[in-house]
């Protein structure tokens, strides 16, 4: 175990240098100057030249990324060229909304789409199983700005039931919960009908195997054969799909937090990214990307929990 975590902290390292770099260099390369912005149009070309000297823009581009790696190496993510903020300080202030709108969507896409893949699975060929495979796909299908724009139509300015967007109450309160039920359907709806598609087919295989079929035979009741037997030995394809799409809603906030005004991480990197904000924009990637790599070490963790056959010794 210990040496599973080891090797993956090495590999986090060298795939967040990857990133950093490719994050970095695209930034650099695309059009757009961050000074120009800063300065306005009314800048003169000296004011922009002092603005790109003071911001280190003046430097040769290696150079750039050297200084840059070396202040993330010191804990030091940089300033933001817009707002002048830590970019450590504005990541965090506004990560727990993130968090929790994450956490919320995953857990929609749970109690959805596993009740549905085994349920699904258990009316295999009936008109139920058409139909949840059916909304599967077509939950996949939706696109999320489209969703959620019918979601507070209907929920919010109709039926006034919901508030519109924002996120200001802890996730745990009973008006947060109402502010994240229509972003975290409109963002777990997608990651349901892919859970939900994987539970069906897990369960489908494993209906079949011949320790449930011995497990009948010996007159156990169908709940134990279904929740013992069956289940737990189809959570572990299931759990890695549920890592993985964790780990999405992680960095796929972005068009759910815009379209429901929520202040979170998604949509400080699109703002960041119209501004030419680099080290916003660096930081907000970095910081995905290390929670998408811990969300599967976390993930590869626990099916050593589940199934005792697998070690990492």
């Amino acid at each position: 175990m210990l040496s599973l975590v080891v090797r993956r902290f090495i590999e986090l390292v060298m795939l967040l240098l990857g990133i950093s770099f490719i994050v970095f260099m695209s930034m650099h390369i695309a059009p757009g100057d961050p000074a120009s912005i800063i300065g306005g149009p009314t800048a003169s070309k000296e004011d922009i030249e002092g603005i790109r000297e003071s911001l280190g823009l003046n430097k040769p581009i290696l150079v750039q990324y050297f200084d840059y790696l070396k202040g993330v190496v010191q804990g030091d993510f940089g300033f933001s060229f817009q707002t002048k903020e830590a970019v450590a300080d504005a990541l965090m202030t506004r990560f727990p909304n993130t968090l929790s709108l994450a956490i919320a969507s995953i857990v929609v896409a749970i109690v959805i789409g596993v009740a549905a893949g085994i349920i699904s699975a258990l009316k295999h060929n009936t008109w139920f199983d058409a139909t949840a495979t059916t909304v599967a796909l077509a939950g996949i299908s939706i696109p999320n700005f489209w969703l959620g724009a019918i979601l507070i139509l209907v929920f919010a300015v109709n039926l006034q039931w919901l508030p519109v967007g924002g996120l200001t109450s802890p996730m745990w309160t009973v008006e947060g919960m109402k502010e994240l039920a229509l972003p975290a359907i409109t963002l777990g709806t997608g990651s349901a009908a892919m859970i939900a598609r994987m539970s069906r087919s897990a369960m489908l295989e494993v209906i079949k195997a011949d320790y449930v079929r011995t497990a009948r035979a010996k007159g156990v009741r169908e709940k134990s054969v279904i929740m013992i037997h069956c289940l737990r030995n189809a959570m572990i394809p299931v759990i890695t799909v549920i890592g993985l799409n964790f780990g999405f809603l992680l960095g796929g906030t972005i068009i759910t937090e815009q379209v429901f005004a929520i202040n979170g991480v998604g949509r400080l990197m699109i703002e960041s990214i119209a501004a030419r904000d680099f080290p916003m924009v660096q930081g907000g990637v970095l910081l995905v990307a290390t929670l998408f790599v811990l969300v599967n070490l976390i993930v590869d963790l626990v099916y050593a929990f589940i199934d005792p056959r697998i070690s990492y010794d």
